[in-house]
């Protein structure tokens, strides 16, 4: 039989890893980041790229505590390692305690440091700074991408901790920790990859993924890679002033029946050839 450390071991390592990466079921639990600091957030829609500087920063803190959250359990699970009195336990123990408390106190001063002066010190600031005008700041490139954000007419498509937003002006990349925007007059977008799944999770139809690169003649701004499924693919350029190169000649199926066709022509070039024998080959209609 198990001991109860190990089992809580196994039990705090699959709520951490549902935690950092929540499924669908999680997110509809309300076990999210997003969901829990909702009140503090604010809307998304309302002001996108205020609720991503907190989102960010509040993500980071939360996941900063998982360690130390396995240490305080484990005084409860483990008591004869005596985790609750310091100054008895093991030295790995005693190792593992200072960094779980090292981890938030590191990130509540970075928190801090990036609150401080209205979050002109967030990296999200710094990303946005290098967008701006010579006589504007971060939060005149922020006012756009909220107002362009609220419109119904965006494209968006991903899950939450992988999001990609394209309006009139922007092109975004909404990350678990970070946001990564370009200015589509400036970039050059290829298709680099793709990935054919034979089931998802949402539909028994086989799925094709494209990864395109989004890179950006402004020496200041990183590429960066989005993901997307294959079939919203035309709405995609739709939306996009900058035509789309495929260097990877990667055959793009933009419907079902293109999915349909080519799986089941790979199937059917999968089975076995059936050998006529003589006596039905030489038969003919009577």
């Amino acid at each position: 039989m198990e001991s109860p450390a190990v089992t809580f071991t196994l039990a705090y390592l699959v709520f951490a890893v549902c935690f950092v990466f929540p499924p669908d079921e999680v997110r509809s639990a309300g076990l999210t980041v997003q969901s829990l600091l909702a009140a503090w957030l604010g809307s998304e829609d309302a002001a996108f790229v205020q609720y991503h500087l907190r989102r960010s920063t509040g993500t980071l803190l939360a996941h900063s505590l998982l360690p130390l959250g396995y240490y305080l359990g484990m005084c409860f699970a483990a008591p004869e390692k005596h985790l609750c009195f310091f100054y008895l336990a093991s030295r790995g123990w005693k190792t593992f305690f200072f960094f779980a408390v090292l981890f938030p106190a590191v990130t509540s001063a970075l928190a801090y440091y990036w609150s401080r002066k209205g979050w002109n010190n967030h990296p999200l600031a710094r990303t946005l700074a290098v967008h701006a005008l010579p006589q504007s700041g971060w939060r005149a490139v922020a006012s756009s991408i909220n107002t362009e954000f609220r419109r119904i007419d965006k494209f968006a498509t991903g899950t939450p901790g992988a999001r990609v937003i394209v309006t009139d002006t922007w092109v975004i990349k909404v990350t678990t920790y970070c946001l990564h925007v370009a200015q589509q007059q400036d970039i050059h977008l290829t298709v680099t990859d793709s990935r054919q799944h034979e089931l998802t999770p949402d539909s028994n139809m086989p799925v094709q993924f494209l990864t395109i690169r989004v890179a950006s003649i402004n020496p200041y701004v990183k590429a960066f890679d989005i993901r997307l499924n294959s079939t919203e693919y035309g709405e995609l350029r739709e939306k996009l002033h900058a035509p789309i190169s495929n260097a990877a000649n990667v055959v793009i199926h933009q419907s079902l029946s293109d999915l349909f066709l080519e799986t089941f022509t790979s199937l059917v070039e999968m089975n076995q050839t059936y050998p006529v024998p003589s006596t039905q080959a030489g038969a003919g209609p009577q």
